[in-house]
């Protein structure tokens, strides 16, 4: 799935440095990252997102490419696997222009390259960013909006929250692997419910829960803007039950696939 995407006008490769490295809770910690070069990074609020690079164990530089634009892909590959960096999608989940920081918050899986570096992840460290930009964008027509996502999409929906004015009316869904990954601080604006889903090791893939609850909601009169994010199929299912069942138009309906059960990225 192609979600509608709005580039930044300018971006380039960002070479920064771990600055702290932050457990929250059982399955996701906070990388902030920072260093000078972050002038050259542009923070827009909600679901922004950047390639993460960073280092394969046994790497003791970060190699990244050159070119500030999307045939830096072509770059990677052409790289040795011995001088190739990992790559991954995140969030910003908070940016700091004035300290030259940036947050970003990862789910911690057990055997994921991601995951592993975070594990190890020292101040120090090399990382690299490059601005991809953003999927949350909604119509002006909307009398309110339903926001959905598993643990990948945590940091993303959090971030949209962050940036919501206090006239935001909507429903939320977030999906967590335990209940000790529930926030119960987060502030949110009247008009905002938030629905907290946590698997706490129940059987099915992630997302099902958010997907049941939907199905079996009640939802607030008026058009609505959908955006939903995560495993694939959850996204994928959501917006065929909006269609068929509750007659939603597809174009109030932003559906991104984080990721797909049982089949690692590439990199």
């Amino acid at each position: 799935m192609v979600p509608k995407v709005r580039l930044p006008d300018a971006r380039k490769m960002i070479t920064l440095e771990v600055v702290a490295n932050t457990r929250l809770s059982p399955s996701f910690a906070n990388i902030t990252l920072g260093g000078p070069e972050l002038e050259h990074f542009k923070p827009a609020g909600d679901d922004q997102a950047v390639r993460l690079f960073f280092p394969r164990e046994g790497q003791e530089k970060l190699r990244m490419p050159r070119v500030n634009s999307e045939a830096w892909i072509a770059e990677l590959l052409v790289m040795s696997k011995a001088s190739r960096p990992w790559v991954r999608n995140f969030t910003i989940r908070r940016a700091r222009p004035e300290l030259n920081e940036v947050d970003i918050e990862i789910v911690l899986h057990a055997d994921t390259p991601a995951s592993a570096w975070v594990r190890r992840a020292r101040p120090g460290d090399p990382a690299g960013i490059f601005d991809i930009g953003l999927t949350y964008l909604p119509p002006a027509r909307a009398e309110w909006q339903m926001l959905v996502g598993d643990e990948s999409a945590l940091p993303a929906i959090l971030a949209i929250l962050d940036d919501a004015p206090e006239s935001l009316a909507a429903q939320v869904y977030l999906e967590v692997p335990e209940t000790a990954d529930i926030r119960p601080d987060i502030v949110v604006p009247e008009g905002v419910h938030v629905h907290w889903l946590a698997r706490d090791g129940a059987d099915g893939l992630p997302g099902t829960l958010a997907l049941d609850a939907i199905r079996q909601a009640t939802l607030p009169p008026g058009r609505f803007y959908t955006w939903v994010a995560g495993e694939s199929r959850m996204a994928t299912g959501l917006r065929r039950h909006l269609v068929n069942d509750r007659d939603v138009p597809k174009p109030d309906i932003a559906f991104i696939g984080y990721w797909k059960h049982g089949r690692s990225s590439p990199g």
